[in-house]
């Protein structure tokens, strides 16, 4: 964060919202701004008195009211107020200052945001798909504005971050009331499982337009180049230099910064750089988790209404096969086969048959004997006592073995090593064994700040991160992958 004066100064201009009588000054900024959007910027305070008095709320409102309070608004800095001294016949009229007043820019912006409030449960947020392939087109679109004039770049620039602008406030927006807990609450009532499957097949239909549309925007961004990048977003800020301000004076690096950091911000929201995650890719994470949290509830629900469920006529056909039994017997027989034997015992083990045949009953194999162990906590097992055996022999085996491959380990990759480095982009074709003991390298270079390790015989190594951003294909005994241009420089 970085402090200005413009972050740490009072707002005065929100002060009408919560300052006494709030219905009188609440409805009189309405009032401008309802007529603000109909182009009709000045009013006076005849006017505003005139549309006050229309509602039965303000039936008892005064002139000298309504003049004090555009006089507090016009305090706050939330109308700007001009002496109206064209109708002025006489010195009595000029000195009596007849005004019209104006909204500030603040006070715009700040009713807007109110009317937003507002509507923000009639409105609510969505997961677009197609706000996504309209990024993907104007993104495609980049190469051919460095060609074209500015007024075109600037609007295709204008429209491409409304795009963005809208798909970020939407998105957070949708999963914040998912995640909310009035929908946790929701999704634990029965009612839910009404509208569950539309709810997930929403969710998964925008998950497949992020995974139609976020690849081909990442390869884009990464095959752009920065020339013709430059030349675009220096069109934008020629354009929006001159585009003429009252009272307002912006410098081309206030504008330069603003275009380069909403570049910036589509490029992070897409790529992922520096082993960090892109936002669409937690997105696609958080919108997976929704479902399969939504999915769990349901599974819920409908085991927990299974289990409540009116067993009733299960009950009378039960009772119904014990009154066609002849005897007692027979009903015996018919209570083993619907409530099952009392106090059984079931042992279980990996016992070999002497036929599969299913015919065959259990009275006619052999039996299994098992040995059963006390089920207390104290029981141990006697140990048999035996001496250690002498396996020396056997370690010198071993290590011979290991010397010997590290030996032929080691001349492989002296044979790799050009001027001290390792570059993998021009490898011949390698054994597995020598490619694992390269990428275990790199993988310990890679968890180091300063990109260096130390291999195993003692010999310190760093990496070459220039061509990073560029792939390269090694290519081995079993099969060929791809990977970022790093070589291997060793400190001699």
């Amino acid at each position: 964060m970085h402090v200005t004066e413009k972050l740490i100064k009072p707002l005065t201009e929100v002060r009408y919202l919560n300052a006494d009588n709030v219905d009188r000054y609440r409805s009189i900024m309405r009032i401008f701004y309802e007529n603000y959007e109909k182009l009709k910027y000045w009013m006076y305070q005849e006017e505003v008195y005139a549309e006050m008095i229309q509602d039965p709320y303000f039936a008892e409102y005064r002139i000298e009211q309504c003049q004090q309070d555009l006089t507090a608004l016009t305090e706050w800095k939330n109308l700007v107020t001009i002496q109206d001294t064209r109708h002025a016949s006489s010195i009595d009229e000029f000195k009596k200052k007849k005004f019209r007043y104006q909204m500030s820019e603040y006070s715009v912006e700040i009713e807007r945001l109110v009317l937003r409030l507002e509507n923000l449960f009639i409105e609510g947020a969505s997961l677009e798909p197609t706000l996504l392939e309209r990024i993907r087109r104007g993104i495609e679109k980049l190469p051919d504005m460095a060609s074209q004039n500015s007024d075109e770049v600037y609007t295709w620039w204008n429209d491409l971050n409304n795009d963005f602008i809208r798909l970020n406030q939407n998105y957070q927006d949708y999963i914040r009331d998912l995640n909310s807990v009035k929908a946790e609450e929701m999704m634990r009532t029965r009612e839910f499982l009404v509208f569950k499957d539309k709810l997930v097949e929403y969710l998964r239909s925008f998950i497949k337009g992020l995974q139609r549309n976020v690849g081909v925007i990442e390869e884009s961004l990464r095959l752009l180049d920065e020339e013709v990048l430059e030349q675009v977003l220096e069109k934008v800020n020629q354009y929006e230099l001159s585009i003429p301000r009252m009272d307002v004076e912006v410098s081309i690096e206030l504008i330069e910064n603003k275009t380069r950091g909403r570049y910036q911000s589509i490029r992070n929201w897409f790529v992922a750089e520096n082993g960090q995650e892109n936002e669409a890719g937690k997105l696609f994470d958080a919108t997976n988790e929704i479902i399969r949290r939504i999915t769990r509830y349901a599974t819920q629900l409908s085991e927990k209404n299974a289990f409540g469920a009116n067993r009733r006529e299960e009950y009378r056909k039960v009772a119904e096969m014990f009154l066609k039994c002849e005897n007692l017997a027979e009903a015996q027989k018919m209570s083993a086969v619907v409530f099952g034997l009392e106090r059984t015992y079931h042992l279980k083990g990996d016992a070999s048959r002497e036929t599969e045949s299913m015919n065959k009953s259990v009275y006619e194999e052999m039996a299994e004997e098992y040995i059963l162990k006390p089920r207390v906590r104290t029981y141990r097992e006697k140990s048999r006592r035996s001496s250690i055996a002498d396996a020396s022999r056997e370690k010198e085996t071993i290590r011979n073995q290991m010397m010997r491959q590290m030996k032929e380990d080691r001349k492989k990759i002296e044979l790799l090593e050009k001027n001290g480095r390792i570059d993998f982009s021009t490898l011949p074709v390698i054994e597995p064994r020598v490619r694992e003991i390269l990428l275990k390298w790199l993988s310990d270079a890679l968890e180091d700040a300063g990109y260096s390790a130390r291999t195993d015989d003692g010999r310190e190594y760093r990496l070459d991160m220039e061509h990073a951003n560029e792939k390269c294909v090694v290519r081995c005994e079993d099969g060929n992958f791809t990977m970022p241009g790093l070589s291997i420089v060793f400190q001699e």
